[in-house]
């Protein structure tokens, strides 16, 4: 475990789960077999949306009044296996319905969280077998913060605050989202290597590649994005860049569209245990001063 690294919040007693292989591509473990942060929330995707979701009655009513659960907030930990991108990986996942009531009582906000473990065996694609291999131990853990919005509606309809009448009655869990400003602090004890964020010299384009369904960038172009303008700044320090994300913690407050450009803003720290800790914003590039405008996306990444 890194020191202050991404938090996630306890897994739910009493709550169903489910559990389902998960499918790998041959990039998604790096050479010395750990399994990459992105591709960890597949997990989601098998364990909860396609195992437990899909279909389900509240599925049914959220999608019949136009509700959509809006990715918000994504948590990953990637462990150092070594794992073989020809050994299955499994995911054990759940979910549960959540909401942040003000002081008034009333509920600001409706969630869907999710929790998912990904595990496998010990092993490697090429070469002796590791020590521990065919052990199965777990390769990633994720949590995701989804905001029930009414996606296509006018912006002042968008926020949704109460399910009655939409069918069966789920209670909700109370949950308060942390401050995306905190993701931006520094980590303790740790040494800094930037004096505040540092604009990326690399502006980026956005297309319609990088986009999904919901009509805009897909929430997990940004971890790569931003890995990338990390070791790049590590790279300006004229440090090693032999370094591979280990933890995530990356919230999504307005999202980026294809046809615009954005640029990241990136601060690195020195961790006491060796990592290095990389804080930073997604930011509209759109002639004004990037670094003066509020993130779009703001995210904390921990390389080792």
């Amino acid at each position: 475990m890194m020191d202050d690294q991404a938090i996630r919040p306890p897994w739910p007693e009493g709550v169903e789960r489910a559990r389902r292989p998960i499918p790998l591509r041959y990039e998604d473990i790096s050479q010395d077999g750990r399994l990459l942060l992105e591709a960890a929330p597949q997990a989601l995707g098998e364990a909860i949306w396609r195992a437990q979701l899909q279909g389900s009655p509240m599925a049914r009513a959220l999608r019949k009044a136009g509700i959509v659960p809006v990715l918000s907030r994504l948590v990953i930990e990637g462990t150092e296996g070594p794992f073989s991108v020809v050994a299955e990986l499994e995911a054990e996942g759940s979910w549960q319905l959540a909401a942040t009531i003000g002081d008034d009582g009333a509920i600001e906000r409706l969630y869907v969280l999710m929790w998912a473990d990904v595990d496998g065996r010990i092993g490697r694609t090429y070469g002796p077998p590791p020590p521990g291999a065919g052990e199965r131990r777990v390769a990633a853990r994720v949590f995701a913060e989804h905001v029930l919005t009414r996606l296509f509606a006018p912006p002042a309809e968008r926020r949704v605050t109460s399910l009655a009448g939409l069918g069966p009655d789920v209670p909700a869990a109370p949950y308060r989202s942390p401050r995306a400003e905190s993701l931006l602090e520094p980590p303790p004890g740790a040494i800094a290597l930037d004096d505040g964020l540092v604009l990326d010299p690399v502006p980026f384009a956005v297309g319609v590649v990088h986009t999904d369904s919901n009509q805009h960038v897909n929430s997990l172009v940004y971890p790569r994005l931003f890995e990338e303008a990390a070791l790049r700044r590590l790279a300006a320090h004229g440090r090693s860049t032999a370094l591979l994300g280990r933890a995530l913690d990356i919230q999504y407050r307005k999202p980026f569209f294809a046809g615009q450009k954005l640029r990241v803003a990136v601060r690195l720290w020195a961790t006491p245990d060796g990592a290095v800790c990389a804080a930073g914003a997604f930011l509209p590039d759109d002639g004004a001063d990037p670094l003066a405008a509020r993130p779009h996306t703001t995210c904390r990444l921990w390389l080792r």
